[in-house]
């Protein structure tokens, strides 16, 4: 008789517990053991477990060991979930937590199809995601070296008069600036130093991203985002590369929340009350989205720059990014004039942005051939 085993890994960096449950509402549910986290060592457990008639039903929680597992396992033809932590549920009220009561909890919510999994890039998107994720962090690199060499001086007395910062008349203040102590000499020149590294490493991934985006898969989909005003190649690449195919999103809403731009609820009988945004998801899309929602501060353009990005593209792509325009520079401003905190109208454009580009990216991958 042909039957399902439902595996649940508990992955961590050198072990896997596994656990068992057996097909049906009352199966048994039972841990099989540890193992090394080791591919050869998982194939021949499942090996094992599998056999005439039996469909093997593999989950593990995404985590910082990445999708090598899943791949693999798709590579034998085992069906593998990976699912997303904070979806898994919990008992308020349970207080006891083992690697062994993790993989028997997954692979019991397996079985009840109580789980939600996650998206799984491609490995050529993957690496284009992640060289996305680096230049992020170099981002965050020069800011904190910036704020610590501000700091530094602030502390001693000695504040920038002019308009704008880290400007070549910025740069050259500090560079002439004579500090009467040694050590303060030292931290000034070192300070200096770590900020130049962090503008060179910024400059080189910026780089490396334009030379490698044109031959990426997905990039005729960046060049459909790259119609709308505010996204840029490494803004709209950043993006595409972390959401992948929108098209499993049927909906403006489900993207939304994905990105953690809707606001917390708690309605019970009669009242409701919302908080602040759930900040749930993924980190680095919402950035790229409310860093592109503040260009709609300005009255509606099409720039040289918006102008060359959008010629050669199909005229539903423009079509949407004018109108995306208009009525996001209306958004911002109708906010604004209710005396609106410029950080929630930020976060409220980007809401509404979320649905243009849900739209472009959904006609853009209908487009783009398959891998």
């Amino acid at each position: 008789m042909k039957h399902d085993k439902f595996i649940g890994l508990d992955v961590h960096k050198d072990t896997i517990a596994i656990a068992v449950a057996e097909s049906g509402r009352l199966g048994e549910v039972r841990a099989h053991g540890t193992i090394a986290h080791d591919l050869h060592a998982l194939e021949r457990v499942m090996s094992k477990l599998g056999g005439e008639g039996v469909t093997l039903r593999v989950v593990y929680e995404a985590g910082p060991c990445g999708f090598v597992l899943y791949r693999r396992l798709a590579q034998l033809g085992i069906d593998c979930t990976v699912v997303a932590p904070s979806l898994i549920p919990k008992k308020r009220g349970d207080q006891l937590k083992t690697d062994r009561r993790d993989a028997e909890q997954l692979a019991r919510l397996h079985r009840a199809g109580e789980l939600t999994a996650v998206h799984v890039p491609d490995e050529r998107d993957e690496a284009i995601r992640d060289l996305g994720r680096a230049r992020a962090d170099a981002v965050g690199d020069l800011t904190r070296a910036r704020h610590r060499l501000k700091a530094f001086l602030l502390r001693n007395g000695y504040r920038y008069r002019g308009k704008s910062s880290w400007t070549e008349a910025h740069k050259r203040y500090l560079r002439e600036l004579v500090l009467p102590l040694p050590a303060h000499k030292a931290v000034l020149e070192e300070s200096l130093l770590a900020v130049e590294q962090a503008e060179g490493r910024l400059q080189r991934l910026d780089e490396l991203l334009e030379a490698l985006a044109p031959g990426w898969r997905l990039y005729p989909v960046v060049q459909a985002l790259m119609c709308l005003r505010g996204f840029g190649l490494t803004a709209a690449t950043t993006l595409v590369a972390e959401l992948g195919d929108v098209r499993r999103f049927d909906h403006p809403a489900p993207l939304m929340a994905y990105l953690g731009l809707i606001p917390r609820e708690h309605s019970s009988g009669g009242s409701r009350h919302q908080g602040a945004i759930t900040k749930a998801g993924n980190a680095h899309a919402r950035w790229m989205m409310i860093e592109a929602a503040q260009h709609s501060r300005m009255p509606p353009k099409v720039s040289k720059e918006l102008s060359n990005r959008q010629e050669g593209q199909p005229e539903v792509y423009r079509t949407l990014g004018w109108k995306a325009q208009t009525r996001l520079y209306k958004r911002y401003w109708q906010l604004a004039q209710r005396g609106v905190m410029t950080a929630k109208i930020q976060v409220a454009v980007a809401r509404e942005l979320t649905g243009f580009v849900w739209d472009v990216l959904r006609q853009a991958h209908a487009r783009c051939p398959q891998p």
